[in-house]
């Protein structure tokens, strides 16, 4: 059994449905999850200290914004790229979700170190 298997655990779902996987904590982080209240939802989250919950957020929304990048890198690589409209719609989505991080990076920023407590 690999890591991976080992550090999955599965939870029963609503009556009938196949078992589905629990995440962990690092793995959400890994994906570019960076919001402070689902992560909250995790019980080491509250062990960690602020600047350690920072840290791991800012790796997030790197994670999160090269994310983009790529996604926006591969549907404006598209063949025939002008033919297709709807790809365009596409763009400015992805676009405006790399503003959203930006502005959530900004709030978060404020957010961690903004208050002297």
């Amino acid at each position: 059994m690999s890591e991976m298997d080992d550090s999955m655990e599965t939870t029963p779902q609503s009556a009938g449905s196949a078992s589905a996987k629990k995440f962990q904590l690092r793995e959400v982080l890994a994906l570019g999850e960076y919001d402070p209240d689902y992560l909250g939802t995790f019980v080491e989250w509250h062990t960690l200290s602020r600047p350690v919950q920072w840290s791991l957020i800012k790796k997030a929304l790197d994670i999160r914004e090269s994310q983009l990048v790529q996604q926006w890198a591969e549907i404006n690589n598209i063949l025939d790229f002008r033919l297709k409209p709807e790809l365009k719609i596409a763009l400015k989505n992805i676009e405006k979700q790399r503003h959203r991080v930006m502005r959530d990076r900004e709030l978060l920023l404020m957010e961690y170190f903004g208050k002297i407590s």
